[in-house]
């Protein structure tokens, strides 16, 4: 493994001799499509302005992804470039590298949208994201080759598994009832906490309990569709992201931080009611403002 590491830290090193602010900001720049910010806004853009429905299953993909993502990377405890060689980080970072988060999270979401817009420059487009956010993480110095390539796989995995799975996954949602469907959209996420209680996994965990309750109680009272005119559909956006935001940031400020005995469990109720508002509270306002149709929309 120290082989493959140090491996890993010449080619970054290689790399980086053509480094400068220009490249760098153009790398951040990239590097940011895989930050938990920009997917904290992408998926409810989907949710709210593409589809309904395949803005549910990314999510829910998304979601999972990222559990096992920190998972992993906690339980392989592996280094970061700048561990062995300070001098090649040029970006701030926390956690552990293998498996790269990024890279596992661009094949996922990306992959998704591909195989749903079913477009040959779709997929082009995001095979060049992944290829591009990945390389990003070996340029800043955040991550080795191995942990990009090791991201890479484990996204196209679930991808896989998604893309054979979730037809079978909604019809079987769709002939549960109100209450399993209850009891899975936040026993499922329970469940997965106590396996792994750490402050990343309350993060997803908490989004997770809270998009599923939506969705399920969305699903039956609430008759959201993401269609409409274009100007409706940027209204939507714009109102939904601001509260968005109010939600990330300001309850961020507002709860008991790290120091705090209960910072997990806020934390988790913090992103549960971002969760809650993107797939059930933003509908219903949406609805109420007559920004958007009636339409039968699925879970997933």
């Amino acid at each position: 493994m120290e082989a493959f590491l140090q491996w890993g830290l010449d080619l970054i090193l290689a790399i980086q001799q053509v480094h400068g602010p220009a490249l760098d900001s153009i790398f951040l720049a990239i590097t940011s499509l895989g930050a938990e910010e920009f997917y904290l806004l992408l998926v409810p853009l989907v949710f709210w302005c593409v589809d309904f429905g395949f803005g549910a299953r990314m999510a829910v993909l998304f979601l999972l992804s990222s559990y096992l993502n920190f998972y992993l990377k906690d339980l392989f405890q592996q280094p970061r470039p700048f561990d062995l060689d300070l001098s090649v980080q040029l970006a701030p970072v926390e956690g552990y590298g293998l498996p790269s988060g990024h890279a596992q999270s661009a094949v996922v979401v990306w992959g998704a949208i591909a195989a749903w817009g079913r477009q040959r420059w779709l997929w082009g487009v995001a095979i060049g994201l992944m290829a591009l956010i990945g390389f990003s993480r070996i340029y800043l110095g955040l991550h080795f080759p191995t942990d990009v390539l090791g991201g890479w796989m484990i996204g196209g995995l679930l991808l896989g598994l998604y893309v054979v799975t979730h037809s079978r996954v909604a019809e079987l949602l769709a002939e549960s009832g109100l209450g399993w469907q209850l009891v899975l959209a936040l026993g499922l996420p329970l469940v997965l906490l106590v396996i792994h209680p750490v402050k990343d996994t309350t993060m997803t965990t908490g989004a997770l309990a809270g998009a599923g309750v939506g969705l399920v109680l969305s699903h039956r009272y609430v008759s959201f569709s993401a269609r409409g005119p274009l100007r409706q559909r940027v209204l939507r956006f714009v109102i939904g992201a601001v509260v968005v935001v109010l939600l990330y940031a300001g309850l961020k400020m507002a709860l008991p931080g790290e120091e705090s005995s209960l910072y997990l469990v806020f934390r988790f109720l913090r992103f549960g009611l971002v969760g809650l508002w993107a797939s059930l509270g933003a509908p219903c306002l949406f609805k109420i403002l007559r920004l958007a149709p009636s339409a039968e929309n699925g879970m997933l």
